[in-house]
């Protein structure tokens, strides 16, 4: 088991890595002290309540917790959205919940949005749990405190920074999930590689995309994402700078599942484009040597990965840009790459050069 920490001083908390946490969670102490006498407040969805509910539920109770309610929403993008919210505001209170109390997430990372959001606004802020139930969830959205639903004009534009007290991130969770559930969050792990660890990128490499079948590579690369993006946060908690490098890949993938309509790509699926259409970006700038370039989509394809969306107009992709939340003025700030290992936020992209990628990679209808 690894035991990491995110250092924000009177807020930090730990994140737990390893196989069969649930299991030991009232053997360890980081627990014990987030859980030991909360009451506490389960939300889940309907899929993840049949699989992983009943055990979280044990765990936490054997912690030192005791269970208040427990809210299971529709699964699934499309429903992390105000309506989806308001019933969960609409639970938590009716189950008198207090801000002694805490929010305990158990699921994907549209449930982690969602119940962060909810307990970073109801009584004007509880505490919250994260229990990711997928590997996308592990490495990027349980970390960080970003919080937040959808909005017709764009993904997660509506939120709040909340940070957890604990995240348990348990592989064994993820043992019930679809392979293409599994490359949906390779694909983070593979942007943590690029932003700052090269030595993970490495890894992934040498794995290959079946390095979730080997207990110890897949624990060592989600301790090392994690890591990664617990020093980005510590860095810059609330996006003034440092932290847009987690962006990489993102504003293009963003602006595929928008205008894709969300749930036609999965996240991983939209930001491995994304990743792929920043790397050409980088070397048309000049920023990324080429055969770096050609490294990166060559291990996207190589795992599977899709570089080119389909059935959506350029058009519709450069509306999605400029609503994108990084953009000033209407245009699209990026996060591009150096090298692997290396990411730069804030680059300005021309107009001819973005509109020249976007006709060379976006398949229209």
């Amino acid at each position: 088991m690894r035991t990491l920490r995110v250092g924000l001083g009177e807020r930090a908390y730990p994140v737990l890595v390893g196989s069969s946490l649930l299991d030991r969670l009232a053997d360890l102490e980081p627990a014990r002290g987030a859980l030991g006498g909360r009451r506490i407040f389960l939300v889940t969805d309907r899929t993840v309540e049949g699989l992983w509910a009943e055990a979280a539920e044990r765990a936490l109770v054997g912690a030192g917790a005791t269970v208040l309610g427990r809210f299971a929403m529709e699964p699934g993008e499309g429903h992390k959205n105000l309506e989806t919210v308001a019933a969960l505001w609409d639970a938590l209170l009716a189950a008198g919940v207090e801000r002694q109390d805490l929010v305990v997430a158990v699921g994907g990372g549209v449930v982690g949005d969602v119940a962060g959001f909810a307990a970073a606004t109801v009584l004007r802020g509880v505490g919250f749990v994260q229990i990711p139930t997928t590997l996308l969830a592990m490495v990027d959205s349980s970390v960080g405190g970003k919080t937040g639903i959808d909005h017709p004009r764009g993904k997660n534009l509506i939120g709040a920074f909340h940070q957890p007290r604990l995240v348990v991130a348990d592989p064994i969770l993820l043992s019930t999930l679809p392979r293409r559930e599994i490359l949906s969050g390779l694909a983070e792990v593979v942007k943590a590689g690029l932003i700052g660890d090269p030595a993970l990128f490495e890894l992934l490499e040498t794995a290959g995309p079946h390095l979730v079948e080997d207990a110890e590579v897949l624990e060592e690369a989600v301790a090392r994402a994690v890591a990664l993006k617990a020093r980005v946060v510590e860095a810059d908690e609330r996006e003034a700078g440092e932290r847009a490098v987690l962006n990489l890949g993102h504003t293009f993938g963003h602006a595929v599942e928008a205008a894709a309509g969300y749930g036609t790509y999965t996240h991983g699926e939209a930001v491995a484009m994304g990743l792929g259409f920043a790397a050409r970006l980088s070397e048309r700038l000049g920023l990324l040597a080429g055969p770096e370039a050609e490294r990166i989509r060559a291990h996207l394809r190589a795992w599977g990965y899709r570089l080119r969306p389909e059935g959506i107009s350029v058009e519709t992709i450069r509306t999605a840009l400029r609503h994108d939340k990084k953009s000033r003025g209407g245009e699209p700030r990026w996060v591009l790459l150096r090298a692997v290992g290396r990411a730069e936020w804030g680059h300005r992209v021309p107009a001819d050069l973005l509109a020249d990628l976007l006709a060379e990679t976006v398949h229209e209808p």
